[in-house]
């Protein structure tokens, strides 16, 4: 269930998009609303139409080849995509989830006379920007597309503060204009191990491994994430406290290379033996994955919120994560995990060391996490989400230009949308 208008749903990627949209629509259809959620067709076995639960439709629009396309060349197919959200309609209001989605879907919702809303979850890195070192190069049309849809959408839900900052700083947003909808995570499924629970292990691990544990790292495999970190600063920890390290993620289109320069470093660093890549994990895997963990790493050079740091919260495990962007309103630091704001490999390799070699303060840090994952509730982001929706469509905003496409909302016969 993805908006933007190149990776097929379901992808099984650890990233926050899929999650944050998915859970959103499943608290907007317990609230009665009726909900459409349109992505590119990225198999040619994709139906046009899936129920994927009551009061949510899945729907696939073609749009370029039937087959996932590099996110940096996905911009491409645009039009197409735009083409085919024309004819699906009319909707009372579209919400983008990406500024693709958001280019194609805003002409569509002002020929119809209805409300834009648009999200974006990561904006461009600057050309001279630190992120955008090892990254693939950005599409020409990213940048000039994320100030159209921030400063034309008759509203920009942002995920975090440091999103909302960025939406307004660098994208032109008007600050009047933006909101914050944090977040929920599933605690049900992503709760602490029971103490009486069997040894964790990883997948594919020996056994009589792990007597000094896991740490994981799950996110798709690429450099603003930062996994080369994650590896250095494993290696600075002494052999007789070093756990092992898990990555859990997949290497984009964009980065299809990547994997084999992590391989390579983990050689150099001489860490053969103390790391599994084991790719990407459904849900269900990865919140059993988490709560075996002693620690997660999320070494990322930014973040617009860090759902995995929540995620790992509710397991009951603290963070060690980069001091940048939305993890600073997720982790705690020194209470709920560390967060870090240098890159110094042995910066982190000191702090992953003093941690691991204290399972009181890992366990206090976990206690406190639980608790403080317990605020983020997407029961009540459905709630302020269809309070926002309905009071946008009753203003029936004023300014019309152009942009475009993602969620869209239909109103039911009691009103409701």
């Amino acid at each position: 269930m993805h908006t933007s208008p190149a990776d097929a749903p379901g992808s099984g990627d650890a990233g926050g998009m899929n999650v944050v949209e998915r859970h959103q629509a499943e608290a907007l259809a317990v609230l009665g609303h009726r909900v459409e959620l349109i992505t590119r067709r990225a198999s040619p076995d994709a139906p046009d139409r899936l129920e994927l639960a009551p009061g949510i439709i899945l729907r696939h629009v073609t749009a370029g080849p039937p087959h996932p396309v590099a996110k940096s060349a996905q911009d491409a197919w645009i039009p197409q995509f735009r083409e085919g959200l024309a004819v699906l309609g009319p909707y009372d209001l579209f919400h983008s989830h990406h500024w693709m989605s958001g280019v194609a879907a805003l002409p569509v919702a002002r020929h119809w006379k209805v409300p834009h809303v648009q999200s974006f979850h990561s904006v461009a890195a600057l050309p001279d920007s630190s992120l955008a070192e090892g990254e693939a190069p950005e599409s020409a049309a990213r940048i000039t597309g994320e100030a159209q849809v921030a400063q034309n959408s008759d509203l920009v839900v942002a995920i975090s503060a440091a999103e909302s900052q960025t939406a307004i700083q660098r994208c032109g947003a008007d600050p009047d204009r933006v909101v914050i909808v944090p977040p929920g995570v599933d605690s049900q499924l992503f709760h602490p191990a029971q103490l009486e629970a069997t040894r964790w292990s990883w997948p594919g691990a020996s056994a009589g491994t792990s007597s000094t544990g896991y740490v994981v790292f799950a996110a798709r495999l690429q450099p603003l994430k930062g996994p080369d970190l994650a590896l250095e600063a494993l290696a600075q920890v002494p052999e007789r406290l070093r756990p092992h390290l898990v990555l859990a993620g997949d290497v984009s289109a964009d980065h299809h290379g990547y994997r084999r320069e992590l391989d390579q470093l983990v050689e150099r660093l001489g860490l053969s033996g103390g790391v599994s890549f084991v790719g990407p994990q459904e849900r269900g895997r990865l919140a059993w994955l988490l709560r075996g963990a002693r620690l997660v790493l999320v070494p990322s050079h930014s973040e617009t919120f860090g759902l995995i740091a929540l995620e790992a919260a509710a397991s009951g495990v603290p963070v060690l994560a980069s001091d940048a962007g939305g993890l600073r309103e997720v982790v705690v630091d020194g209470e709920t995990g560390r967060l870090l704001s240098s890159r110094d490999p042995r910066r982190w390799g000191a702090a992953l060391t003093e941690l691991v070699s204290q399972p009181d303060v890992l366990a206090r840090m976990g206690t406190a996490a639980r608790a403080r994952s317990l605020g983020f509730d997407w029961n009540r982001a459905g709630q302020r989400l269809s309070a926002l929706y309905t009071e946008v469509i009753d203003q029936l905003p004023q300014r019309r230009d152009d942009a475009a496409d993602g969620l869209s909302l239909r109103r039911d016969d009691s009103g409701r949308i």
